[in-house]
């Protein structure tokens, strides 16, 4: 089986695979790195060139295609963005986590290919679930990721994502968490 993501010819890695194994495994361990709030273990499983990036959906007449927005993200972010975010995070000035998100990452739908590279290509379905305090209802962001992973002698890290969430208009509050 092949596919093509984002004008890449790939080819698909069934479940069998020990590289499945290892994307879904990368993927579990940062979903429990970002619910635990430990986000600098999480950060070490980005690539130093990593990017991270949503772009805004926006809703068209009887299709889904072409359904992003080319030149408007919700965030775009690079390795030193994210690690500011961290650090603000950490401080007693991140009020947009006082009260801290209570957050649940579920990943699911996973496929995985391998690119001429060698890098794999991960597309997987996220839903996560957000509690904050006890007054304001739970929030839900749902959505497709496709991540790039690169392997490393530490193991994979995380070159690129891309997450499309499927609200044109997202109903959270912030986006002060990570996706």
């Amino acid at each position: 089986m092949s596919g093509v993501v984002q004008g890449e010819e790939l080819v698909r890695v069934g479940s069998g695979d020990p590289d499945y194994h290892a994307a879904v495994d990368f993927l579990h361990q940062e979903a429990e790195l970002l619910d635990a709030r430990r986000w600098r273990d999480w950060l070490a499983l980005l690539a130093e060139d990593v990017t991270y990036e949503m772009p805004v959906r926006v809703t068209r007449a009887r299709t889904l295609e072409d359904s992003t927005l080319a030149d408007m993200d919700h965030f775009r972010e690079d390795r030193f963005a994210l690690q500011k975010r961290v650090e603000r995070l950490e401080t007693e000035y991140a009020w947009t986590e006082d009260p801290p998100s209570r957050t649940r990452h579920f990943v699911t739908n996973v496929q995985v290919f391998r690119a001429a590279s060698g890098d794999l290509v991960v597309k997987s379905y996220l839903l996560l679930f957000r509690s904050r305090g006890d007054t304001r209802p739970p929030e839900w962001v749902c959505g497709e990721r496709t991540d790039r992973l690169r392997r490393t002698p530490e193991g994979l890290r995380l070159v690129h994502r891309r997450l499309v969430v499927d609200e044109s208009v997202l109903r959270t509050q912030n986006l002060a968490i990570f996706l």
